[in-house]
């Protein structure tokens, strides 16, 4: 099992202490980490976060929530052992993410 990271511009190191960061995998974008779970499957633990930059077109790239929602809409995985983190610094964003992900795996429990 592995823990995903997923920011456009933060390391792990910036959030987490040394030990704990060194076991991430960083994906930088939504596709990336829709790309990455699809092929390695669900992590243990992933870290959100929101705001994830412009995409090719420098039009907003879809976001740490649209990932969320790709979780629990689409992927079709079984979220109920999933631990998360958001350590996005929009408070608004977060809480949608914490949200969504919280009240859907206390749904599968």
């Amino acid at each position: 099992m592995y823990s995903l990271f997923l920011d456009d511009i933060r390391t792990p190191e910036m959030v987490y202490s040394a030990p704990i960061a060194k076991t991430f995998v960083v994906v930088r974008s939504y596709a990336a980490f829709v790309k990455h779970i699809k092929k390695e499957g669900l992590p243990k633990y992933i870290s959100f976060d929101n705001d994830l930059g412009l995409d090719v077109n420098n039009d907003l790239a879809p976001d740490g929530y649209a990932a969320a929602k790709w979780l629990v809409y689409q992927s079709g995985l079984d979220l109920k052992d999933l631990h998360f983190y958001v350590h996005s610094a929009n408070p608004v964003a977060a809480e949608q993410i914490r949200g969504l992900l919280t009240n859907y795996i206390k749904f599968l429990n």
